[in-house]
């Protein structure tokens, strides 16, 4: 277990839906992964990188609604600047499984 925070350390993190609406492979990546491009509604388009080649391919993810983080700094990554977090659990293989909501809702709107 991590270290307990305060609620208002939990409220620090914006997490919210999108929409990815473009996914391509990423070769310069030193772990396996794809780029994504993701709607969240009006706060915009932002991309992220994400290592979840082995459960998805590109069809599997494109139109899918995910959680994500998205006031993280922006990171370099390679020859890629990831600008959110897309939000995954590691199931008993290790691989990533998507946090993802199970009705439709709209982009951008917030988790709480």
């Amino acid at each position: 277990m991590k270290d307990e925070i305060t609620f208002e350390d939990f409220l620090k993190v914006d997490i919210r839906i999108g929409t990815i609406i473009e996914v391509n492979d990423f070769p310069k990546a030193r772990k396996p992964a794809y780029q994504l491009k993701i709607d969240f509604g009006a706060l915009g388009i932002k991309k992220s990188s994400a290592q979840i080649t082995d459960l998805y391919t590109k069809e599997d993810l494109l139109h899918k609604q995910v959680s994500v983080i998205v006031n993280f700094k922006p990171r370099q990554i390679a020859n890629f600047m990831s600008e959110c977090l897309v939000i995954g659990v590691y199931n008993l293989e290790g691989n990533v499984v998507l946090l993802q909501p199970s009705k439709e809702i709209k982009n951008g709107e917030q988790v709480s």
